[in-house]
């Protein structure tokens, strides 16, 4: 337990004056509340009120009333940091950092935070002697503009740097910021692998190493504050957005994943070397098997949807394979170098839109679901079924992942696995969001929504 009276106390004395509590909501947007340092003992036992409200608001900040259980504005929760996971910011000398929970006024769980859906499927893993390890994959553009993003913003934004794809000298034009971002999540407690420039223009990738479900989701969001402070110290700015513009290749935020019992990798392969064994496979057969209403919560966007193309290595349908970069589950190998505890499952159907409590939450119950059923995957594909025909794809039974709105909603609600998961009250919620999404996207074009979304994350 952390003494929340001396923590307060040893801030002041260092030049903290604020803590910034932080949640996500139905769209994947952080929220916030920020207390002084003063107030957190406070604060850490009966939280800071909150309008029951960020659950219905929409990405465009549009407050839907169409859920009934959320029509109306009166209601108000409690938003408690939860201290276990505070760190000053390295990059926000004067700020300190905390993810939240949102509770109902008599601190009870409340039925419309996903935070609380990811500690139960954690809590149903360890029931069933099983621990589960995440690691994020965060793509982002940086870029030098400084316009809103808005619809009509005559700003365009410029890329950070111009270079080959992947080549050490393509980052040289951002030195400084790539030095300082490095220090500054060292410091902040985040432990990255790698760090590289991706595909895309101005394109870059940052991997954390993996941990526990709730400490990878709320290292997800520390991520994001952390980067976004270093790009502004440098004139740059970051775009974490499915898509950064409507042409060009998106950020997807891969979700890796293993399952392990008794100190041992239920992924690492047994007998043939390109799958897991039995227990391992039905985690990945879960996977495959919800797929596509898992990825109404992982890339729920309209952008999300935009991004799901065939050929840009964003996965576009419904299968998996070893290795296989275009494949929406990627199974990553062990090996003798290193080492047979490395495999994994890679989700790439995964983006900045996605709350990653609920996210998380959603992949650990298709897993788990697939590893009691003894769910067989199949064969692996290694090949990109985007340039197969019609019939190839059928033989196969390769299905592409929903491509509108409406077809993410049928998904998600023929699978009561998942809607279990997830309880009327928010799924309910989550579902008026997305349909207030829609319809605001409904008569607009895809460059439009790209833009009003580029710097929404």
């Amino acid at each position: 337990m952390v003494d929340a009276a001396a923590l307060a106390l040893d801030l002041a004395a260092g030049g903290v004056a604020g803590v910034t509590i932080t949640w996500a909501d139905n769209n994947g947007i952080p929220r916030s509340r920020t207390v002084p340092v003063a107030s957190l003992p406070q604060v850490a036992q009966r939280g800071v009120g909150v309008s029951t409200l960020f659950a219905v608001f929409d990405s465009h900040d549009n407050i839907t009333y169409a859920f009934e259980g959320l029509s109306t504005p009166a209601g108000d929760v409690r938003l408690i940091p939860d201290l276990r996971g505070f760190t000053r910011l390295a990059g926000q000398p004067a700020l300190a950092w905390a993810p939240g929970r949102l509770a109902s006024v008599d601190g009870s769980p409340w039925a419309y935070d996903p935070r609380w859906v990811l500690e139960a499927q954690v809590q149903a893993a360890a029931a069933e002697g099983l621990e589960i390890k995440v690691g994020y994959e965060m793509e982002f553009v940086l870029t030098t503009s400084t316009g809103t993003g808005d619809v009509g913003d005559t700003a365009h934004p410029q890329p950070a740097y111009q270079a080959p794809a992947y080549s050490p000298h393509a980052l040289l034009a951002v030195d400084e910021f790539i030095g300082d971002l490095l220090a500054d999540l060292a410091a902040n407690g985040v432990p990255v692998n790698q760090l590289h420039a991706e595909y895309g223009p101005a394109q870059v990738e940052l991997s954390i190493v993996a941990s526990d479900p709730i400490t990878a989701a709320d290292r997800q969001l520390l991520t994001r504050q952390t980067i976004h402070a270093a790009a502004r110290a440098h004139g740059l700015r970051a775009c974490f957005a499915p898509l950064f513009t409507a042409a060009d290749v998106g950020n997807g935020w891969h979700v890796h994943t293993s399952v392990w019992r008794d100190g041992r990798n239920l992924l690492a392969s047994s007998g043939p070397a390109d799958r897991p064994g039995p227990e391992g496979a039905g985690w990945m057969g879960g996977l495959l098997r919800d797929l596509r209403a898992l990825a109404a919560i992982t890339a729920p966007s309209v952008p999300s949807l935009a991004r799901l193309r065939p050929g840009y290595f964003s996965s576009a349908y419904q299968f998996w394979g070893v290795e296989n970069r275009e494949a929406p589950l990627r199974y990553v190998l062990g090996s003798e170098l290193l080492g047979a505890d490395h495999a994994n499952v890679e989700l790439k159907v995964s983006d900045a839109a996605a709350n990653p409590y609920l996210a998380l939450g959603a992949l650990i119950a298709a897993g788990l679901a697939g590893l009691r059923d003894g769910v067989d995957p199949g064969e692996p594909i290694q090949a990109d079924p985007g340039g197969w025909s019609e019939q190839q794809r059928a033989a196969r039974g390769v299905v592409q992942l929903p491509t509108t709105p409406a077809e993410q909603e049928e998904a998600l609600t023929a699978n009561k696995r998942l809607t279990a998961v997830l309880g009327d009250q928010l799924l309910g919620a989550f579902l008026a969001v997305r349909r207030s999404d829609a319809a605001w996207a409904a008569d607009r074009s895809l460059d439009d929504i790209v833009a009003a979304h580029r710097w929404l994350y």
